[in-house]
């Protein structure tokens, strides 16, 4: 079987076709980065749980992810991420039982890094645009937009807003500043933009494009890439493994 879909003549017609795909509204937003949207509501949000290791395995949301209770307890179907996370926390409790605070705080602190973490998803309507964005956002950053939001709840269908992102690292804060004098500080077009988003609620739909949904058989190879002994979890990657899902094949590990 051919690496290549298609040769020639059939190749150059698909490179040059329109692509049914539709594009993620989601928008890059690095620190330094400011923003100018008008809120819609102070509802166009979702939570998702994720699950990263910071500049090791980008942020992905498992195909099958645990069962949840309303405190986000998990209370079935944990995923192998969530077994890796569980395994650390038992190595504190043992730990702790024996009386090495050191070693139970470095168990804890790894099974931290492993656990599933809730995030926002939020929508906003673009300046620069006029068309609904999404940005992702943790969930301290979070709290403080929704806190903004609700604070200027009764003025959202006339003051416009900076979304901004700031410090380094892990360290970020984000925050909401409303602009009150829309007619001094937008352009022409960012205010027609303005009123071109309070024409329709927000497109709940573009969530579902937003975030990467991780298989279980990448799930346990991204575990390889952070570090974590798989063997540990009775897991193995590779063609005969019994206990890999899938019978999945010992590809080649993403890089991150």
């Amino acid at each position: 079987m051919s690496i290549f879909s298609k040769r020639g003549s059939e190749a150059v017609a698909a490179a040059t076709a329109e692509k049914d795909g539709k594009a993620s509204a989601m928008v890059a937003f690095p620190s330094g980065t400011t923003l100018k949207v008008r809120v819609k509501s102070a509802e166009d949000s979702a939570e998702y749980y994720g699950y990263s290791i910071f500049k090791k395995v980008n942020t992905f949301v498992p195909k099958e992810p645990a069962q949840r209770n309303a405190k986000g307890f998990i209370t079935g179907n944990p995923t192998v991420w969530d077994r890796a996370a569980e395994y650390y926390y038992g190595m504190a409790k043992q730990a702790r039982e024996a009386g090495d605070e050191a070693a139970a705080k470095e168990y804890s602190d790894a099974a931290y890094l492993f656990k599933g973490k809730p995030r926002y998803l939020m929508g906003f309507g673009s300046l620069e645009t006029g068309e609904d964005i999404v940005v992702d956002l943790s969930a301290k950053q979070a709290k403080t937009i929704v806190a903004a939001i609700q604070k200027y709840a009764k003025k959202l269908d006339k003051v416009a807003f900076e979304l901004s992102k700031t410090g380094s690292s892990t360290d970020t804060a984000v925050t909401l500043t409303p602009i009150l004098d829309m007619d001094e500080d937008l352009t022409e077009a960012e205010r027609a933009n303005f009123a071109k988003c309070g024409e329709k609620p927000f497109d709940f739909a573009l969530f579902e494009d937003c975030l990467y949904v991780a298989d279980e058989t990448e799930q346990i190879k991204n575990l390889v890439v952070a570090g974590f002994d798989i063997g540990l979890l009775g897991l193995t990657l590779g063609a005969n493994a019994s206990n890999t899902p899938g019978g999945g094949q010992d590809e080649d590990l993403p890089q991150f």
